[in-house]
């Protein structure tokens, strides 16, 4: 059989070079999409326990605490109780739901010992973030409209200010995304997870002003609840419903943006390093 030289007509210089792997440029915009629609198609899969029952967990509280305190037609600062109380049963369900969704997604993968096809793909430490945190973001936000929605039947409420009704749960979402990403990376175990939640998220839900006009309390505890970065989310949240406000909306503003803009370098940090994530 005859051979043919590299200067046969038939011979292709192409067909001896190696295959090249596939360039992303800068940034995978593709690889991020998939990972945002990983995380939020988990939590829709299971929507009747990632969202409906949030939903009907705030209703109840709405009830028992309208019921509790707010007949006889009793009000906070000139709004009936239950108009007082809807936003921040809202916000407290987007808080913890956004929190849950990053925290369960990446203590899941590390049990199950997944993480790994996660970490393999050409994605950033940027990426990543912006994947994992974009789904808790999409959660929050879904689970605080479908509460408003089942409470607006019952509470006359409308939206004072769309700006800051927006950019507040926009930011609670995204902050307890990067908070449960981080508290996700760090936990080795489910029971780890249960006590940030147990011992942090939800104490610092409660005592922020919630049930309650803030600046109300007694002695060094008004100091102590301003400390609190949950009660300028609640609180600027509440504004841009009802149109009343516990303290200063333009620290609010600026507060909520530099914690979130300092969790997510720490998140940044844990996924550059590999913080308990690669052996």
């Amino acid at each position: 059989m005859q051979q043919l030289s590299s200067s046969s007509p038939h011979f292709d210089l192409a067909d001896q070079v190696a295959p090249r792997p596939r360039g992303f440029g800068r940034s995978n915009l593709l690889g991020l999409w998939t990972l945002y629609l990983k995380e939020v198609r988990r939590f829709i899969s299971v929507i009747t326990q990632t969202v409906m029952a949030p939903m009907v967990t705030a209703l109840l509280f709405l009830a028992v605490f309208t019921l509790a305190l707010g007949r006889g037609g009793s009000a906070v600062e000139g709004f009936p109780y239950a108009v007082f109380l809807a936003p921040g049963l809202i916000m407290m369900t987007m808080l913890q739901n956004a929190f849950a969704n990053t925290s369960s997604s990446m203590v899941i993968s590390k049990v199950q010992g997944n993480i790994v096809d996660v970490l393999m793909p050409p994605l950033s430490p940027a990426e990543l973030v912006l994947g994992y945190a974009g789904g808790g973001l999409t959660r929050g936000l879904l689970v605080g409209c479908a509460t408003a929605l089942a409470m607006r039947p019952f509470v006359p409420f409308g939206i004072h200010d769309a700006f800051f009704l927006l950019y507040h749960a926009a930011m609670a979402s995204l902050m307890l995304s990067l908070l449960g990403l981080i508290g996700g990376i760090w936990a080795e175990k489910f029971d780890h997870i249960a006590a940030v939640t147990n011992f942090i998220i939800v104490p610092a839900s409660f005592l922020s002003g919630t049930f309650y006009a803030v600046h109300n309390l007694p002695g060094n505890w008004v100091l102590v609840a301003h400390l609190n970065p949950f009660f300028y989310l609640i609180d600027g949240f509440r504004f841009g419903l009802i149109g009343w406000h516990d303290g200063n909306l333009l620290v609010g503003l600026l507060l909520v943006a530099t914690v979130n803009a300092i969790l997510f370098l720490v998140a940044l940090r844990m996924f550059s390093r590999g913080y308990k994530l690669k052996p």
